[in-house]
């Protein structure tokens, strides 16, 4: 294979691309201090919020209050649910518009986060120009808040989401992506980031626990689900060693993982998420597995995060590439069927800020 024919990933023509930036405001004692109660401070400032994002044709923007983690997935009909940690948006950025204050009564929010989620055609190609909106609502946002010193955090993430057997199930149209990294894209688009940028790029893998899966590893009355986990934990890690991939982690205990950089971020796990921290510039090998041999869960999630080096002035298309063949050599391995089951891979690329 070519150097530059390693350096694409050739996706199915149905990967779905996502794009949405949050911007986290704390809220402080001399914030609240402007307002009579809790409630009328989220509501003036949503109102507020919610009024600029239209001066900005920004069209699906919402205002948390309840210090619940957006999660934000593709479907076809507009959704968004809330359980006791988070608030799922399910929509199509094609055209899905909303306006939601997601709040709690008597509730003081630890931060106000304001959500905006792409909206339009091609998300990837026109990410640093969504990008530049949201730093310019925010840099008009700032100076219309009650008191001046409030700093603000953006991050900024990106997903490309596809079934790795798609052409197994007879979708065989493919594009080259290079997946360059956000800043050079970014920069070569006029949309400059400050120095202060943290980075990690990482792919995520969710695996159903099917009854084909559990019948081959357990007796039928186990209680005891080690073989299970041990056999997708010790096959996960021989598939990803054979090409040298070495930030890995399998998550099998019934909590939505979420992945930052262990050098930027304070990590606390809680009932629903559980929190993996990773160094991309580190050089040793990073492994985390968290999963309970009492506790059968109906899915285990796979990570596999990019270090550093992983990005050349291409992009991650190499890393991909290993990664899809690690992946491909691990599935063949615990017996997916590429014909009837889905694999499904989230290619993840986040950054943040503060200003």
């Amino acid at each position: 294979m070519s150097l530059s024919h390693q350096q694409k990933v050739y996706l199915p023509k149905e990967a779905r691309t996502k794009q949405f930036i949050t911007a986290e405001i704390k809220v402080t004692d001399a914030l609240l201090s402007q307002y009579p109660d809790y409630q009328t401070c989220y509501q003036s400032l949503s109102r507020l919020v919610f009024n600029l994002a239209e001066q900005h044709d920004l069209r699906n923007v919402h205002v948390i209050t309840n210090d619940k983690l957006p999660v934000v997935r593709f479907h076809t009909e507009a959704y968004c649910f809330q359980t006791t940690e988070q608030i799922l948006f399910f929509y199509n950025p094609a055209y899905h518009e909303a306006q939601n204050l997601f709040t709690q009564e008597n509730y003081r929010a630890r931060k106000l986060r304001i959500v905006f989620l792409a909206t339009g055609e091609d998300i990837r190609s026109n990410s640093a120009s969504f990008h530049s909106r949201v730093r310019e609502f925010l840099n008009q946002l700032m100076p219309k808040l009650p008191i001046s010193e409030l700093k603000v955090k953006i991050r900024d993430h990106q997903h490309l989401s596809y079934d790795l057997f798609a052409k197994s199930k007879g979708y065989k149209e493919t594009y080259g992506y290079k997946l360059r990294a956000i800043e050079p894209r970014y920069k070569a688009r006029k949309c400059e980031l400050p120095e202060n940028v943290s980075s990690l790029t990482y792919v995520t893998v969710s695996l159903p626990l099917s009854r084909r899966l559990k019948q081959g590893l357990l007796p039928d009355s186990a209680t005891d689900f080690t073989p299970l986990y041990q056999h997708l934990e010790d096959s996960f890690l021989k598939a990803a060693a054979s090409r040298q991939l070495t930030r890995l982690a399998m998550i099998a205990n019934g909590l939505t993982p979420l992945v930052r950089n262990s050098k930027f971020e304070k990590l606390d796990s809680k009932t629903e998420v559980q929190m993996i921290g990773f160094d991309p510039n580190a050089l040793e090998q990073q492994v985390i597995c968290h999963w309970d041999a009492d506790n059968l869960v109906e899915a285990a999630h796979f990570i596999i995060v990019a270090g550093t080096k992983d990005a050349d002035d291409a992009g991650f298309g190499r890393f991909m590439n290993n990664v899809e063949t690690a992946l491909k050599t691990f599935a063949a391995d615990i017996g997916v069927d590429p014909e009837r089951e889905d694999l499904v891979i989230r290619f993840h690329q986040h950054i943040s800020y503060q200003i």
